[in-house]
């Protein structure tokens, strides 16, 4: 299958995450095109039977520009198999509340769009401290603080289960 990945990053993980979901397919024997969906211009979709489309949750949103390129492509990622992978760092944890959130944000993202894709992933990203401001520095320890984690600020922290998102990937490759 011809598969198309194109992502949205704030601090990089996504984009790992991204290479990660390339690289799994593309060794399974799939034809896969990396793209960041501020290079979309020109997208040719006749060379396209499989997209995803991966993002991160900020301040309870996806990226503005992940959603663009949703709602823009809606009716050609409609057209064949699709899957939105969504990355936050609540995708770690076990709370249900926000395991529910997260699953909210999405539906609203895919509702927002026009774009019904054929699964959705909820995956862990990680703490990037060495990439914060010093207000985001604050605010990260004081999420991680209430969710009794302890970090320190020169220390990046990485929560994405590697394993898990390589079983998604292939089941969703095989349909």
């Amino acid at each position: 299958m011809k598969i198309l990945i194109a992502y949205a990053t704030a601090e990089g993980q996504t984009r790992k995450i991204a290479r990660f979901a390339a690289d799994r397919l593309s060794d399974a024997g799939h034809a896969v095109e990396l793209l960041h969906v501020a290079d979309a211009e020109g997208l040719d979709w006749s060379r396209v039977e499989g997209a995803i489309l991966a993002g991160s949750l900020h301040m309870g949103r996806l990226q503005s520009e992940l959603h663009d390129f949703a709602a823009a492509h809606a009716p050609a990622l409609n057209a064949r198999r699709s899957a939105l992978i969504q990355v936050s760092l609540a995708a770690a944890g076990e709370d249900a509340g926000e395991l529910a959130e997260i699953a909210r944000i999405a539906e609203a993202f895919c509702a927002t769009t026009g774009w019904s894709p054929d699964a959705t992933m909820q995956v862990a990203g990680a703490f990037r401290f060495t990439q914060y401001d010093f207000f985001r520095r604050w605010a990260m320890r004081w999420i991680a603080a209430q969710k009794g984690e302890e970090v320190r600020a020169g220390e990046d922290r990485e929560y994405t289960d590697w394993a898990a998102l390589g079983a998604a990937l292939d089941a969703w490759a095989a349909g």
